[in-house]
């Protein structure tokens, strides 16, 4: 019997439009808004479910469920992910679209949020199979996305080819050339430096503002990550290279932990296409287990609602910075509370990426790019700014950054739509 816990089985299966709408009604309350603002925002203004027909490799037609969320297209098109995943839902992908539109109002971006996903296993598909899924995608899509209606871009599982093979099929169907279709493609195509890097950044940007603000060194501070794919990976060499202590990490499969730090540059050489390294070592601990190991920073980078009722007492940390989407359950928000421990919301920590999608979608219509230190320079711009009017707000409203920062969210979404005489307060 191993002792290792496949991440999806640490994961509580409440559902996320739930968990999303709960803290929508308690922010909307908070900052004064009428309940009209909460039943405006509370579900998505579009939501399209697809079933994709694709011929696979063997010559048998398989088909496969799709979805694409609009939540609120009142400050601009919609932006939002693609997620290819075994267990994408609905609710999923409308929770999705929520935060994003948050993340874009808390960032000051001129979008509403929007999400994607697939139902699959990336896993058992061949290149050319993927290829087919993700035309077969856009071609049912097409006619509500576009780059003055709705911009995708990767999320699980999806990465800058499949943008590329996106970005071709919809320039088909248009039949003109249109790179701010779509964010996150290869810099050949119109993709932007720093994109592949952006979330993991912003998150450490973050980190290190909360750091600087409780007055923590970043030397030899001890971090868990759980997840080790595109974010968890090149978070953890950023921090290695900071001099901090990445003291766990976790992918699929298993964790690893050593107090005195692990040797992240012989993981990253170590891992495989998917982020695991964790089935090289027989010494390897469950997820459940890493996620309550003794750290100053726990960092959940990989999927939702993997700290929860069940296992928040346990949790050894001073600081969780939500680098995934939706990883912290409401229940257990209010016991860190309780207990002390600061909780950086992922609609803030997160949103590097989103806010580095808006500088390729710029650099997109100006046809002009930018250098990566330039696009270094203004994701910490973004990101500082973003972080002191979350914490001013958290002050204000004596509440907690999760609170706060669904306030700020809000505030410009709200004004946009009361602009457009689409709702009254």
């Amino acid at each position: 019997m191993t002792n290792k816990t496949k991440l999806m089985e640490t994961r509580q299966t409440d559902n996320p439009l739930q968990e999303f709408q709960d803290i929508l009604k308690e922010a909307v309350q908070v900052s004064g808004y009428p309940d009209s603002v909460y039943q405006f925002l509370k579900a998505p203004m579009r939501f399209l479910e697809v079933s994709i027909s694709i011929q696979m490799d063997n010559g048998e037609t398989r088909m496969f469920q799709g979805y694409r969320a609009q939540h609120n297209d009142a400050t601009g098109p919609t932006k939002g992910g693609i997620r290819f995943h075994p267990e994408v839902t609905a609710e999923e992908v409308k929770a999705l679209a929520g935060w994003m539109s948050l993340k874009c109002g808390i960032t000051d971006l001129p979008y509403g949020g929007a999400k994607g996903g697939i139902v699959c296993d990336t896993r058992l598909l061949s290149s050319s199979e993927l290829e087919r899924l993700s035309r077969g995608y856009v071609r049912a899509v097409s006619q509500i996305v576009g780059p003055t209606k709705d911009i995708p871009a990767p999320d699980m599982y999806t990465n800058s080819q499949i943008m590329a093979w996106m970005l071709d099929e919809y320039d088909h169907i248009r039949e003109f050339d249109s790179p701010g279709f779509i964010t996150g493609k290869p810099l050949t195509l119109g993709g932007s430096k720093g994109r592949e890097t952006a979330t993991s950044k912003g998150v450490l940007y973050t980190l290190q503002m909360v750091c600087e603000l409780e007055r923590i060194p970043i030397q030899g501070l001890r971090v868990i990550i759980q997840g080790f794919g595109n974010v968890g990976s090149h978070l953890a060499l950023y921090l290695h290279e900071l001099g901090a202590k990445v003291v766990g990490i976790a992918d699929e499969y298993g964790g690893l932990y050593d107090q005195n730090g692990l040797d992240i540059p012989y993981l990253l050489e170590k891992r495989n296409s998917f982020g695991v390294v964790s089935n090289l070592f027989k010494e390897s601990l469950s997820n459940r287990d890493i996620l309550e190991k003794e750290c100053d920073v726990l960092i959940p980078a990989a999927i939702s609602g993997v700290v929860h009722k069940e296992n928040v007492e346990r949790l050894q940390c001073k600081i969780v910075i939500e680098a995934a989407n939706g990883p912290t359950s409401k229940e257990a928000i209010k016991l860190l509370d309780e207990k002390g421990i600061i909780l950086v919301p992922d609609i803030l920590a997160n949103s590097g990426g989103v806010i580095v999608s808006y500088f390729e979608w710029c650099q997109n219509n100006q046809g002009y790019y930018w250098s990566e230190e330039l696009v270094d320079e203004r994701l910490k711009e973004k990101m500082a700014e973003s972080f002191l009017n979350v914490h001013h707000t958290s002050q204000k409203f004596s509440v907690n950054l999760k609170v706060a920062a669904y306030i700020e969210g809000i505030r410009k979404i709200a004004e946009a739509s009361r602009l457009r005489g689409w709702i009254r307060y």
